[in-house]
């Protein structure tokens, strides 16, 4: 079986087996849609309801119905195996292909995407450079491709975004 972590269950939310889930998947409402199936750890649960609440997101499963059945879950990992991941469109990528990908600036490496993550404003990639990190915007102005087969994104940053 080959999974993807995408989060980790943090917490129990009241009394009626609701938890908490810091996810950084890609596509949340997919993800947690009543009825599908993610593992929390090596278990393999059932949405039951979802919901957000202060930037968490709040589920119950299917067949835990109060906190005593949820809380043996607290910090484990929560994963999808990948033969249940939607095909995408030709240039739309899922969060953990983006991962490990060199990052170039006209021919110079900037750095290996470590980390997407998902914000309010938009997807930022968060780019190992050395010592630092650097966060770019997924967006157009600033990712001008990515080439999955050779596991790179060329990027034309705007002036101060990479280097001070």
């Amino acid at each position: 079986m080959d999974r993807i972590i995408f989060g980790k269950l943090v917490n129990t939310h009241g009394l009626k087996g609701e938890v908490k889930i810091i996810s950084d998947s890609d596509f949340k409402k997919e993800r947690f849609k009543v009825g599908n199936q993610f593992y929390v750890g090596k278990l393999l649960v059932t949405v039951n309801s979802y919901r957000v609440h202060k930037n968490f997101d709040l589920i119950t499963l299917k067949g835990f119905d109060n906190i005593n059945d949820v809380e043996k879950f607290k910090g484990m990992d929560v994963s999808v195996e990948k033969s249940v991941l939607s095909d995408l469109e030709a240039d739309e990528f899922y969060f953990h292909e983006l991962e490990g990908m060199e990052v170039f600036h006209d021919a110079a490496l900037v750095g290996t995407v470590v980390e997407v993550r998902d914000t309010p404003g938009n997807t930022l990639l968060i780019i190992k450079s050395g010592k630092k990190r650097i966060l770019i915007p997924y967006v157009d102005q600033f990712v001008k491709e990515v080439d999955s087969e050779n596991k790179k994104i060329y990027i034309t940053p705007i002036e101060g975004l990479l280097w001070e």
